[in-house]
């Protein structure tokens, strides 16, 4: 006896079913919009990445349906590199962080990274089209996003430009939400968003939700939950260092040599955390050398620095690094920092962003300051 394929209503409403009973999803408006805007839509081909291996799926393919509907990323833009440059996020996460807006009726909203448009689409159910600005840096993107709105029945306004530049043309902004990740907090952003608005957006590896006070200052916690999202792009010519280019610099080339103490285990989440922030411009990545073990190489294109940590057993590492930053100097202090303070978890740590730019990481509350993040390059 066979099993009837899953039609796209009932996986999309098995998804939102799914996102609900974990709790990604608890408002009523929000669990209507994901039960009726058709993911399948906006990704008719896309790439998974899976334990290790990437699987590409288009609609000839038999399974590009139910795979649609998966809790998972979808790879679907690749530069020449081929490095991913846009993707759906995991509907998951993108629930959380529409969740996190705390949107009311009116809300005008600003979204920066359109993607493929189906966040923009669930935005546009829940506000209206007229109460959605959506805005990327890529031309062939926003038009491919336009027409698959348009075949949703949503049209919000989709602009082409630097988002790291907002749209000051449709402000001023009671929400914005950026879904590609940055290091720091764009002045534009909190000069367009109202004073007691609110913006959720990815900094580092973090989740971070800021509410704006009238001197347009932000300031907020992080979100329980780690993520990455694709960097932002100045424009569509930005290649991103692919990881034989950064194996080259950190495995060719010999520097200065030590034997370190680690005091957390480079693999936890708080040592992705941390160092994303303290580090806005590094790019990190995990190899292994010729007897298994793993090391943590890190890489600041700028200045050409470059560290490489392997670990000796579960408290020392040996440290090989070259150039005029010791990239493992300046993180040390502030994952030492995490252990004094008993190991905090990450929606305890916050982010105030002043008039200036600066960005201040505190715990717990504004008053009890981690320091002082350095300037994104």
């Amino acid at each position: 006896m066979s099993t009837a394929t899953p039609s796209a209503y009932e996986l999309r409403r098995l998804m939102t079913d799914q996102l609900t009973a974990a709790g990604s999803l608890h408002s009523e408006r929000w669990i209507a919009a994901f039960s009726s805007v058709p993911r399948h839509l906006f990704v008719p081909k896309f790439t998974v990445r899976s334990e290790g291996s990437l699987h590409a799926y288009d609609q000839a393919d038999p399974m590009w349906l139910a795979a649609a509907y998966r809790d998972t990323s979808l790879l679907t833009q690749f530069d020449a590199t081929g490095v991913a440059t846009s993707s759906s996020t995991r509907p998951s996460l993108m629930a959380r962080m529409l969740e996190a807006l705390d949107v009311v009726d009116g809300d005008k909203v600003l979204e920066i990274g359109v993607g493929t448009g189906y966040n923009a689409a669930l935005l546009a159910h829940r506000l209206g089209d007229d109460r959605v600005v959506s805005l990327d840096v890529d031309p062939d993107l926003v038009s491919l996003a336009r027409d698959r709105l348009g075949r949703s029945d949503h049209m919000p306004t989709v602009i082409v430009g630097d988002g790291l530049d907002g749209c000051d043309e449709h402000a001023p902004y009671d929400r914005l939400l950026a879904t590609c990740g940055v290091g720091r907090i764009p002045d534009a952003w909190r000069e367009q968003v109202r004073p007691g608005g609110v913006i959720v957006a990815n900094v580092g590896y973090g989740i971070t939700r800021l509410t704006i006070d009238r001197d347009h200052r932000a300031e907020g916690r992080f979100l329980p939950e780690l993520a990455a999202f694709m960097a932002a792009r100045p424009d569509t010519s930005t290649l991103s260092a692919t990881p034989q280019q950064l194996t080259d610099l950190t495995t060719t080339y010999t520097g200065s040599s030590r034997e370190i103490s680690l005091p957390i285990g480079l693999g936890a989440e708080i040592a992705q955390f941390l160092p994303s922030l303290a580090h806005p411009t590094v790019k990190t990545i995990v190899l292994k050398n010729d007897s298994g073990r793993e090391m943590r190489c890190l890489w600041e294109p700028r200045t050409e620095s470059w560290a490489r940590i392997t670990p000796l057993d579960v408290r020392t590492a040996q440290l090989d690094h070259q150039g005029p930053r010791d990239l493992w100097a300046e993180l040390e202090p502030l994952l030492t920092h995490w252990v004094s303070a008993g190991r905090p978890s990450v929606d305890r740590y916050g982010l105030s962003v002043d008039t200036d730019g600066a960005h201040t990481l505190w715990l717990d509350e504004p008053a009890n300051e981690v320091g002082s993040l350095p300037a994104s390059e």
